[in-house]
């Protein structure tokens, strides 16, 4: 497996993880209507849009889908997946091209150095994890709230075959 094939691969795998998280929480009531899982799902899929849209060197907008919940947001954040996975599999997209992020600036503020220069590769390796992160937090307000998260580790996604994602 080339470097290529094993982004695509993480972003199969994170679609369908988030799908599989989509569906656990639209099935709790309680979770649902959870404004900090709003919030935190959000938060997830606005990143995931922001990296997209700089690739492909188009606005960016962190207002984008912010008053979307519940189906609605699960569906906005649906779209992007197919679109991701086919902009990391083209094989005329150099990934290691370099990516000017647009937040740099801020984030270099706030630590206190410059950020050296990232490339394709570097931002979609730090979108999974972001992602990655996040839905931790999310898994664990589903608990809090009485739902059950399901098991969306790596491993068991592969164990399973790689199977493609349920969206709700």
């Amino acid at each position: 497996m080339d470097l290529r094939e094993f982004l695509v691969d993480q972003y199969r795998h994170m679609e369908w993880a988030d799908a599989s998280m989509w569906r656990a929480i639209l099935e709790s009531e309680q979770a649902s209507a959870d404004e900090v899982l709003r919030e935190r799902l959000h938060h997830i899929h606005m990143v995931q849009r922001l990296f997209f849209n700089v690739w492909r060197g188009e606005a960016v907008n962190p207002q984008a889908g912010q008053d979307l919940k519940g189906k609605e947001l699960a569906d906005w954040a649906r779209e992007l997946y197919a679109q991701a996975r086919a902009l990391l599999a083209d094989p005329a997209e150099d990934v290691d091209r370099p990516v000017v992020l647009p937040w740099a600036q801020q984030i270099a503020e706030r630590l206190g150095y410059e950020p050296a220069v990232v490339t394709l590769c570097d931002s979609a390796a730090q979108v999974v994890a972001h992602t990655a992160h996040h839905r931790g937090q999310v898994a664990t307000r589903l608990r809090e709230l009485g739902g059950n998260p399901p098991l969306i580790d790596f491993i068991a996604w592969a164990w399973r075959g790689r199977p493609e994602p349920e969206w709700p």
